[in-house]
């Protein structure tokens, strides 16, 4: 899984209705820590080591 901000007019709560940018990437994580029962840093750990994985190869 990667997290991105591919979509410029869909922000998350709490900026739904603002431009979507990168900083809006932790509340990603948090959701997907929240759905997965797992520890936010965990999902941020995750992510960017699938990211290393596709773009470093």
């Amino acid at each position: 899984m990667l997290i991105e901000t591919d979509c410029p007019y869909l922000a998350p709560n709490p900026n739904r209705g603002k431009r979507n940018d990168s900083t809006n990437l932790k509340y990603v994580v948090e959701k997907i820590a929240e759905i997965k029962n797992l520890p936010p840093e965990t999902v941020a750990e995750i992510s960017e080591k699938n990211a290393k994985s596709l773009f470093f190869k």
